[in-house]
């Protein structure tokens, strides 16, 4: 994983002084790191028991969409307020500096529909607890939680006690 990782700029003080982005356009351009971060995600969820994968708005939805071609499963978007055209459910959640809304279409998710949830970074938990709990309103079962990157330094895996969460890149600090 330390070739993917090399792949990923880090691009000190934003969106604002003192916070350090990891920027994925740098792997996604690179033919052998798209590749090899797909493969190597797909690995990861070999086995799983899980009727579809859900790619949260925005980046979640590169790796989602391939992960689920590559294990057979369906694909389900949560967007941001507004962007999917049928009834929706949705989940506000606490960000930094304010509150969030995201949204999934109701009947996207069945009563006992187990589901893999796929987003690009796990920082502090907020928009990756906000579809946990977007999924049971409506009876689907968390199946497991996959990031390409981990912010191990701010904690956001204590947010997903009797999860499971896998990673594929990690950063301490």
């Amino acid at each position: 994983m330390e070739d993917l990782k090399k792949l990923i700029r880090e691009v000190p003080d934003f969106p604002k002084p003192g916070i350090n982005f990891y920027d994925i356009t740098t792997l996604l351009k690179d033919p052998e790191g798209l590749e090899g971060t797909i493969d190597a995600l797909t690995e990861m969820c070999r086995g799983m028991d899980i009727d579809t994968i859900i790619g949260v708005e925005s980046r979640g939805f590169i790796f989602a969409t391939p992960l689920a071609y590559q294990l057979g499963t369906g694909f389900i978007p949560v967007r941001k307020p507004k962007k999917l055209p049928a009834e929706t459910v949705s989940m506000s959640y606490e960000l930094e500096y304010g509150t969030d809304t995201l949204e999934m279409h109701k009947d996207a998710v069945g009563e006992g529909h187990r589901v893999l949830i796929v987003d690009d970074l796990l920082a502090t938990g907020g928009t990756a607890r906000a579809v946990c709990d977007l999924v049971e309103s409506v009876g689907g079962t968390v199946a497991g939680l996959l990031f390409v990157c981990e912010l191990n330094f701010l904690n956001g895996r204590s947010k997903f006690d009797g999860y499971e969460v896998k990673s594929l890149i990690s950063y301490d600090s």
